[in-house]
């Protein structure tokens, strides 16, 4: 594992451009204690001493860099940034299903999709069933939702989106669909919760291997601030759901996507090398869900895992970083990627915070940061060979089942 002087050089150099400390507030990997304890703004006081929850408290980042700041603001293409993304968003720590039943289904959570949109994260992947009379967000067995992996009916979730978007004009979301949903049942549900006036038509999605998506900014201006794919082929003429393989290539999801240094292609996916999808998707979590393995593995092994898919996807950075429990880490966690993905998709740099002028402009040499106390001036970015040279932390076993 990269050592941790790197690692936090580069969280901190993303905290001082990103963030301003309110005066004596703890940084990244600070000392803190429960609720707020006394973080900066964007980070949250947790443990990630095994089992999380227990031992000393520290400082960790909930939030990215907003890659509409740099100097390119909005004026890029769509695929030109990269989005902190919820793998299974629904699904949260403490949920009772609203039929009364206990949920047996692993959570992947811990907040809600609501806090989650204000935390900076804009891709959400929800499974979508046929059940109870409606759509619901729900964990399968053998293929059917039962009262016991039921988590919430979509329209609740939706609503949320809608709510946040309505709240937040300069802002774009994209949802991926594991759709399960009869033909109607889900553009019924999307009518529901209001959000038809932000869908970005499937008409304006790039067709051709190469192209470009629109500029962001443009997709705000026309309020084309909702992007969905759905799974399932065939919704895209009737329902104005656009088929997701054919715009995003995908690796593999789970504990088999995690082989040290591949980057497998979902198997429902064209190959990660393929130029006609102009989007690229990177899983990054264990097939059982584990908030000790977030905690471990969602910083300096997450951030090397973007060069593998990065070459893996023809030099390609990922436009989506999926994760579980996307506030755990011991560190700058899948924010910090976000930044280094931004970066390198802006300008080449190693974090969104030294993208200036559409150019690089990171110092060449700093003194290391503390791990503590208040923010110092900042600090210098590693080279990306220091980055990303140490191989990763050994991953868990593949697990059966998704």
């Amino acid at each position: 594992m990269a050592s941790t002087t790197i690692i936090m050089a580069i969280i901190i150099t993303s905290m001082a451009a990103a963030i301003r400390l309110a005066s004596g507030a703890a940084l990244v990997g600070g000392s803190c204690s429960g609720g707020a304890g006394g973080c900066g703004a964007g980070l949250r006081c947790t443990s990630c001493v095994p089992p999380p929850g227990t031992g000393p408290a520290a400082c960790a980042r909930t939030t990215p860099m907003d890659p509409k700041a740099a100097a390119h603001g909005a004026a890029l293409p769509f695929n030109r940034y990269s989005w902190l993304t919820t793998h299974n968003s629904f699904a949260i720590v403490g949920t009772r299903s609203p039929l009364g039943s206990a949920i047996i289904s692993p959570p992947n959570q811990e907040d809600s999709v609501t806090s989650q949109l204000r935390n900076g994260v804009r891709g959400l992947m929800l499974d979508a069933y046929d059940f109870n009379g409606g759509v619901w967000l729900c964990h399968s067995f053998g293929g059917k939702c039962f009262a016991f992996t039921a988590y919430v009916p979509a329209l609740a979730v939706l609503r949320e989106v809608e709510a946040f978007l309505a709240a937040n004009p300069s802002e774009v979301v994209t949802i991926f669909l594991e759709d399960y949903a009869a033909p109607g049942s889900l553009s019924n549900v999307f009518n529901a919760a209001g959000l038809t006036k932000y869908w970005f038509p499937v008409d304006k999605m790039p067709s051709k291997p190469g192209a470009e998506w629109p500029l962001l900014k443009d997709m705000i201006a026309e309020n084309h601030r909702l992007v969905v794919f759905t799974s399932r082929k065939g919704k895209q003429g009737t329902e104005g759901l656009a088929y997701q393989w054919d715009y995003v290539v995908e690796n593999q999801y789970g504990s088999p996507g995690l082989v040290d240094g591949r980057c497998p292609s979902r198997a429902e996916s064209k190959p990660m090398d393929s130029t006609a999808q102009s989007l690229v998707l990177m899983n990054f979590f264990t097939t059982n869900p584990s908030q000790s393995w977030a905690c471990a593995n969602n910083s300096a092994p997450l951030v090397r895992r973007l060069r593998t898919c990065h070459d893996a996807a023809g030099k390609r950075w990922p436009n989506f970083i999926a994760v579980d429990f996307y506030m755990r880490s011991t560190g700058g966690g899948a924010p910090l990627a976000t930044d280094v993905a931004n970066g390198r998709l802006q300008c080449g740099c190693d974090t969104i915070a030294y993208c200036k002028s559409g150019t690089c402009a990171m110092p060449s040499s700093s003194p290391a940061p503390s791990p503590h106390g208040a923010a110092p001036g900042p600090a210098a970015a590693p080279t990306p060979s220091t980055i990303f040279s140490s191989s990763s932390s050994p991953e868990p076993a593949a697990a059966s089942a998704k």
